[in-house]
């Protein structure tokens, strides 16, 4: 079973116990958190699109540890003027555990219609 989730506004495709690194998130480690803008739910061959979300389906995960990427070092020069500037910049992340992946639960329907049908006809 998978699903595709949408976090912070990209898409990823998890599935039980993935770690994944998702843009950095407020909540402390250890923490669990909850995403329900859960756009697919795929269980074998019975999949479930979302208009644009799947209705009641969430994905449940824990925080592992916040964490930073790889240093990008930007340098910018400008030959015989005199100019150079270099910056690093390190983006951060939170390193999540997906727990589980629920789908959405129908709800059953009750059929009270039809004795009230047999009672007005008599």
């Amino acid at each position: 079973m998978y699903a595709i989730v949408e976090i912070a506004g990209k898409q990823y495709k998890v599935s039980k116990d993935d770690t994944l690194y998702i843009p950095r998130q407020e909540a402390a480690a250890k923490d669990k958190v909850t995403f329900d803008r859960v756009l697919l739910v795929a269980d074998g061959d019975k999949i479930t699109v979302g208009t644009p979300t799947v209705t009641g389906a969430s994905i449940e995960a824990t925080i592992v540890e916040h964490v930073k990427a790889d240093k990008v070092l930007v340098f910018k020069k400008k030959r015989r003027k005199h100019y150079k500037v270099k910056n690093g910049h390190r983006q951060p992340y939170t390193q999540i555990k997906i727990e589980a992946v629920s789908e959405a639960k129908k709800k059953a329907t009750k059929k009270a219609a039809e004795p009230k049908a047999e009672a007005a006809a008599e």
